[in-house]
């Protein structure tokens, strides 16, 4: 990585350049963060592009996603959709007429060559290489058509596609991460490079936009390393100097085999939507592929930006850990703010149809099941009670399900503290409710709750706390139950414990 001292401050310009052909996956997440701090590293400029040319596959419903997912992580771009630059436009839907000109120029130089071949006719000759043993690739047949030729199929209106004139030779780049990477172009013989003048494939496409837009630095992942060489071919039959390669590792399941996007990982948006915080994935997805070459395990995206360094970036393939996501965000989560973490959860609770809205101010709501209004202070003390529990949000809606519902459904025996008989049950939850009425509603705390019936504990004091917490959560495990009947409020607590009551 010895060129990375050369790089002067602010001459930097990185992109991410995905195709809104499907859900926004973790790898690209990954891709646009190492390209995002590259870029602050060096107070350079940080670009996305939109590569919608697949018109078939491509949807707005995906780039909206992607455009979602990265503000959700707090990858900002400088230039882009919504942010445009001295380059745009940023979509390659609306950039034809600049790939006209250059296929134009490639054809007027004859660098590239229109083939007539139909895709029976390829498929056949790709099998029978393969029946060889050799690797499929075109076999030249239209390369040098003569112009009669070439003018015949066109008033035929043969379909046809542009093939690059690959020359034959060895092909070399200097990976930043990897080293020297040398490639035989024999292998790969002569590609299409565009269907038409205003339809470029990837390669050509990618080398036009970043040349046009001045990208310094192009960061993706190594499965784009057969990419690299074909290119370079490109950009030098168009006079352009490529810009310098980093291809970050895979991304390995558990298995160690490579990560499917369409696999066991979820889309950004769907960690979003399960409450994942965008804190913990950006922690997360740094360490997919960087080291800081100490044992701190937590950081946020502003320190990354202060302290991102590229030589800390591995070869090796960086394993996804679902339990080091699962830690990570059940630390953020804890690092909260009562408040914020509260208004984190009351989206979940919304959704489930535990509470409404009852004001524009989100001060007050209104339980679904029993029509009483709640306060947020309320629907706080609630979720408080969980917050060092939660490995993400959306498991507030299970484990607090309890204090939204009129009536708890769960089994009387679950009310059974070891060997308790139904009458003893029904003797201790009496003497707990007689206690806890003599408590007014002003001095209604954890701490009078827990005095209150330390009054009648006598031997095994399970016999008492564990009916009551069952009848305040109707829950095998949950909150502890002083800490369930002060949130509840003296009014839900009473009800439960009645309901509880009538069970027996």
């Amino acid at each position: 990585m010895q060129e990375l001292k050369l790089i002067r401050p602010g001459e930097v310009r990185t992109r991410i350049a995905p195709s809104p052909t499907g859900p926004m996956h973790i790898g690209l997440a990954r891709t646009a963060l190492f390209n995002y701090l590259f870029s602050k590293k060096y107070q350079g400029s940080f670009i996305l592009r939109i590569e919608d040319t697949d018109e078939e596959r491509s949807e707005e419903k995906w780039e909206k996603e992607i455009i979602e997912g990265l503000k959700w992580l707090g990858i900002n771009w400088q230039e882009g959709p919504e942010i445009e630059g001295a380059y745009g436009p940023y979509r390659q839907s609306e950039r034809k007429e600049i790939y006209k000109r250059y296929i134009q120029k490639l054809l007027d130089e004859e660098k590239i060559y229109r083939c007539f071949c139909s895709r029976e006719e390829l498929e056949a000759r790709n099998q029978y290489l393969l029946s060889m043993g050799q690797p499929p690739r075109y076999s030249g047949k239209c390369r040098d058509l003569s112009e009669k030729e070439i003018k015949k199929n066109l008033k035929e209106k043969k379909p046809f596609v542009f093939r690059f004139k690959t020359p034959f030779k060895k092909v070399s780049f200097d990976d930043i991460l990897r080293g020297k990477i040398e490639y035989d172009t024999e292998n790969f013989g002569d590609m299409v490079v565009a269907k038409d003048f205003s339809e470029p494939l990837y390669n050509l496409a990618c080398v036009i936009d970043d040349f046009e837009m001045k990208i310094t630095h192009i960061i993706r992942g190594e499965d784009h390393i057969s990419n690299t060489p074909k290119q370079i071919l490109i950009a030098e039959s168009l006079g352009i100097s490529p810009p310098k390669y980093l291809h970050l590792p895979l991304i390995l399941d558990s298995n160690r085999a490579k990560m499917s996007k369409r696999g066991e990982v979820k889309s950004v948006l769907e960690y979003k939507k399960e409450g994942y915080l965008p804190e913990s994935l950006i922690n997360f997805l740094v360490f997919l592929g960087w080291n800081p070459g100490t044992e701190r395990e937590i950081f946020s995206l502003n320190s990354l930006i202060q302290e991102f360094f590229p030589e800390g970036i591995q070869k090796s393939g960086a394993v996804f850990n679902q339990q080091k996501l699962d830690w990570l965000n059940s630390f953020y989560i804890r690092q909260k703010s009562k408040e914020k973490f509260n208004e984190e959860c009351l989206p979940y609770l919304i959704k489930a149809g535990f509470i409404s809205k009852a004001d524009s101010l989100n001060q007050k709501f209104i339980v679904k099941e029993t029509n009483r209004e709640i306060s947020f202070l309320r629907i706080q003390n609630i979720t408080a009670l969980y917050q060092e529990r939660l490995k993400k949000i959306s498991d507030i809606v299970d484990l607090a399900d309890f204090f939204f519902k009129k009536e708890l459904n769960y089994p009387k025996e679950l009310l059974k503290w070891k060997d308790m008989e139904d009458e003893e049950i029904k003797d201790n939850l009496d003497k707990i409710k007689k206690v806890l009425n003599k408590i007014d509603d002003n001095n209604w705390t954890n701490q009078n709750i827990e005095e209150g019936l330390r009054q009648i504990e006598k031997g095994d004091r399970g016999k008492i706390l564990w009916p009551l917490r069952v009848a305040l959560s109707g829950k095998k495990y949950s909150a502890g139950p002083f800490e369930i009947a002060w949130a509840l409020g003296k009014e839900g607590t009473m009800e439960k414990i009645e309901n509880a009551l009538k069970k027996i």
